[in-house]
């Protein structure tokens, strides 16, 4: 059932500190452009900060264009940044040709990302993760690959490994399981293994970074996922007692799994396992998904108190309209939104409790990522081709309405912050 959300702005004042400032985000969407947007914040006032039966979100932020460029084109689809090196890479899909590429940018003062190098790639990078001792781990959907760039030299990037993937046969969804459709890569907490959950082949493949040149990998035993899940992405918190729990989002099946991670020697080398701890639904334990649903995003908040994920094509809630257009007299007052979940984490056993299903911004949240600081979350809202930036508290992992919206042309496929 839809809901009519009336915007409760900030939350309270206490917890969530938006003080005046300003901040770069950067945008990549299939329109072939990655968009530097400029965040100011102002501080709240009371009335902001309480609106309830308010008509519109509360003017607690401006979310302004400033630099646009198109060297990441035809498909940008993944943002990695190297802030301390001011070097920003960006993944193109290639949705619309035979390849993919990579690009690097020099990311500047001014908000400008200044091109330094493209090469082209087989099809569909579409998430890649800086790691070792200067590589880019990228991975292919549609190319079923694993790629490994040397970056050392940002003007210069160089490939120097690549792992394809083969299936026997289709998996159980054979729509979207024709072949491996590797979907992310993330490094695990010690930063020693790549971790690839893999849509088309129901695995999370591991490799292990070699000690030696800090560069090259070997493929590691699998974790092999329930039958047409469909892994997507994955996130870790840590326990009180030091170990690792790892959750997995599954896009197919709209499930979260976790696991306790295992580190041991095996034949003189450190290896990683994991073991099962549960399963559930991605609105939570009992809770029903929409069946037309479409798992995206999972990200553990960065005091690993909290985990959320994003839930695509569900329509759940009825929000005012955060970036209304003044010249088009059509332009809606309100507009649908999907969903943004938040649970709690057990730091004994890693325990997810519901905590709150909140609006998204608008539709097709496929990435969010939320600031260090942990007050604000930036949602890339492919459906809408928007970008919202959304309060946050960091006391109960509350979501509260958007703060500041901008229309990002073509799909906005990530967003990050410079931070």
């Amino acid at each position: 059932m839809k809901s009519t959300l009336l915007p409760r702005g900030l939350l309270a004042l206490t917890t969530l500190t938006l003080q005046a400032s300003a901040t770069f985000l950067y945008a990549a969407s299939y329109s072939g452009d990655v968009t530097t947007l400029n965040l100011t914040l102002a501080e709240p006032t009371p009335s902001r900060a309480r609106c309830n039966g308010a008509t519109k979100p509360p003017a607690n932020g401006t979310l302004v264009e400033v630099s646009s460029t198109n060297g990441c084109a035809g498909s940008p689809a993944w943002l990695e940044l190297d802030y301390d090196n001011a070097l920003l890479y960006c993944s193109d899909e290639g949705l619309t040709k035979a390849t993919g590429s990579m690009s690097s940018f020099r990311t500047t003062d001014d908000g400008e990302l200044i091109l330094l190098n493209k090469i082209n790639t087989k099809q569909g990078p579409v998430s890649s993760v800086l790691y070792g001792k200067g590589g880019l781990a990228v991975a292919h959907y549609a190319g079923s690959m694993l790629n490994l760039i040397n970056v050392t030299d940002p003007e210069s990037l160089t490939p120097f490994q690549n792992l394809t993937f083969t299936l026997d046969g289709p998996g159980p969804n054979k729509g979207r399981q024709d072949a491996p459709h590797p979907h992310q890569t993330v490094l695990d907490p010690t930063g020693k293994f790549i971790l690839v959950p893999d849509l088309g082949a129901d695995l999370v493949r591991v490799f292990a970074i070699s000690d030696e040149d800090g560069l090259t990998v070997t493929a590691g035993e699998p974790l092999v996922a329930a039958a047409g899940s469909g892994p997507r992405h994955i996130s870790f918190a840590e326990k009180k007692d030091g170990s690792f729990v790892m959750y997995l989002i599954s896009e197919l099946s709209n499930t979260i799994t976790a696991y306790n991670v295992v580190y041991g020697e095996e034949e003189g080398e450190e290896g990683i396992s994991f073991e099962e701890v549960f399963v559930i639904p991605t609105h939570g334990e009992g809770e029903e998904v929409p069946k037309t649903a479409g798992a995206a995003e999972i990200l553990v908040s960065p005091d690993g108190k909290f985990l959320t994920i994003s839930s695509r094509m569900e329509d759940a809630f009825t929000i005012p309209n955060p970036t209304p257009s003044e010249d088009d007299e059509d332009s809606p007052a309100e507009i649908p939104s999907d969903t943004l979940v938040t649970f709690s984490i057990d730091s004994s056993s890693g325990a997810l409790t519901l905590v709150q299903k909140a609006p998204a911004g608008g539709r097709g949240p496929r990435q969010f990522t939320i600031n260090k600081e942990g007050t604000l979350v930036a949602v890339a809202l492919q459906a809408d081709s928007r970008v919202a930036v959304i309060g946050r508290d960091v006391k109960t992992g509350e979501l509260g309405g958007v703060i500041a919206a901008a229309v990002v042309k073509g799909g906005v496929t990530a967003v990050i912050f410079d931070e």
